[in-house]
């Protein structure tokens, strides 16, 4: 019993999120197939950008508010192959070129700031974020087109000097990455029960031919786990095939394979790096850096590199998101970066000391589900959409202040009850 009430307490935001997305889904009163293809499309969108949070949270630095920057290098370069007007998917991955070294230098600034201000993280994060937001609008509202030559009426405003409102990527490159490879979502689904269902396989005779016992012993306590998944996944594919309706429904959205392969990538490289001697050293600095030091372990090197890898993942989580928009706000498409992926985060169940992909997956679902019926619920329940567009906006702050107070409850509860067990030693 006291499990489970930990578990619940633990949990609270995801629960509240669940309540919450189901009602708006009842209310908002949506085909399946628009809620499906909704949930498609932000999901792959915005894979990426949730996932580039996790490191820094491993590693002891809180949730990064410093992927602005991140999301500020893609836009750098975005603006780049617009101006030279790349076309097709090779624009996409010459963003991603042009982007890796502004935000591994930024990257390595943000991580050398971050050891200044060791536990104060999140909210130098989100200073800096401010900081950089004034030097970013400077340089192209001021910079272009007076010291730096921008010779491109498409892209400059009157008078040539500074950048358009509103940055647009050429046809031929919005969508490269999402339209090259799509199959539809119940045929997704299948496979990806096959494939978990071969992976299960494959694991169980590797520990039984080549497997040691330590192997033996981790897949002995995770077999009765990976077997309730598969049978629950299962289920879930046969009652998509039984249910009509759905499989119709699902027939019609599109999953597009090349992101979806670039959001499991990233996956499987954060997972990897969690499990190699990088991962263990996050591990041991945001546990306890006193320790790590003890250990041997260089503290601010370490979370100067979760910083780099974090603030990488986010440019490339946004180029995704803007190869799939096919536009951005040249001015101000970075400033909502953060707070709406740690929002997902957070809904997902992580925690500033503590996250994983399955949460930020979670949050991902959860979070955009609410903010794709939210103003629709909101319209049928009150005859007002702005009034779910105001609601969007709370939960995405409210569920960050929500976890920030439950953590600081938490670590209070946890301080009282170890000096109560020294007192009583």
């Amino acid at each position: 019993m006291k499990k489970i009430k930990e578990f619940l307490l633990n949990n609270i935001v995801t629960e509240i999120f669940i309540v919450l997305c189901t009602t708006a889904i009842i209310l908002s009163d949506q085909t399946a197939a628009f809620l499906l293809e909704q949930i498609v499309v932000r999901f792959f969108r915005n894979g990426v950008l949730v996932l580039s949070l996790i490191i820094p949270v491993l590693a002891g630095l809180g949730l990064n508010f410093g992927i602005v920057l991140g999301a500020m290098s893609a836009q750098t370069a975005a603006i780049a192959i617009t101006y030279w007007n790349f076309e097709g998917i090779g624009a996409i991955f010459l963003m991603m070129f042009l982007s890796t070294p502004i935000s591994v230098i930024l990257g390595i600034l943000i991580g050398k700031l971050f050891n200044k201000t060791k536990g104060q993280e999140m909210i130098t994060g989100m200073i800096l974020g401010f900081f950089a937001n004034g030097v970013y609008q400077f340089i192209f509202m001021v910079l272009v087109g007076t010291v730096i030559p921008v010779n491109n009426p498409d892209i400059t405003i009157s008078g040539g000097v500074g950048l358009i409102n509103t940055m647009q990527l050429n046809e031929t490159a919005v969508g490269a990455l999402d339209d090259f490879l799509t199959i539809s979502l119940d045929k997704a689904f299948l496979c990806g029960f096959i494939i978990y269902a071969l992976i299960g396989i494959g694991r169980l005779v590797y520990v039984k031919k080549w497997g040691t016992a330590t192997s033996r012993q981790k897949w002995g306590r995770i077999k009765w786990l990976y077997l309730t998944g598969t049978v629950v996944y299962g289920s879930m594919v046969c009652y998509t095939q039984i249910n009509e309706r759905l499989k119709l429904a699902m027939a019609f959205v599109d999953v597009p394979i090349f992101t979806m392969i670039l959001v499991a990538l990233v996956a499987l490289v954060i997972q990897f790096l969690v499990s190699t001697k990088m991962g263990q050293d996050f591990r041991s600095v945001g546990q306890n850096m006193k320790v790590a030091v003890s250990a041997g372990i260089n503290v601010d090197k370490t979370r100067v590199i979760a910083i780099v890898i974090s603030t990488v993942l986010a440019a490339w989580g946004q180029i995704i998101y803007i190869q799939n928009i096919g536009n951005f706000a040249t001015y101000t498409a970075h400033e909502q970066v953060a707070t709406f992926a740690i929002a997902a985060l957070l809904v997902g169940g992580a925690s500033i000391k503590k996250a994983t992909i399955g949460q930020a997956f979670l949050g991902i679902i959860l979070f955009h589900i609410l903010f794709t019926v939210a103003p629709m619920a909101g319209a049928n329940l009150f005859g007002d959409t702005q009034i779910g567009e105001y609601f969007r906006v709370f939960v995405s702050y409210g569920v960050i202040a929500l976890a920030l107070v439950l953590h600081t409850v938490k670590t209070v509860r946890q301080k009282m009850q170890q000096r109560q067990n020294e007192d009583a030693l």
